[in-house]
């Protein structure tokens, strides 16, 4: 992996799936992640297990769905 250490990369969908793996992947890898979800609670665990890791975010942001049907 490229030299990713103490930039800064947003992820939106971060709650979960690819998002989710991807933010636990760069923040391992040393990058700090600006998380965004619709879904707050599974944000706030994997901003925990960040956290726990060794791991840095730098923001976290509940998203709102642009359009609802």
């Amino acid at each position: 992996m490229l030299n990713i250490e103490n930039k800064v990369i947003a992820i939106t969908g971060a709650s979960s799936g690819i998002g989710e793996a991807t933010a636990k992947l760069l923040a391992q890898n040393g990058a700090k992640v600006v998380l965004g979800a619709r879904r707050t609670d599974k944000l706030e665990k994997l901003v925990e297990e960040i956290h726990a890791s060794g791991g840095q975010q730098s923001s976290k942001r509940s998203m709102s769905p642009i359009a609802t049907m």
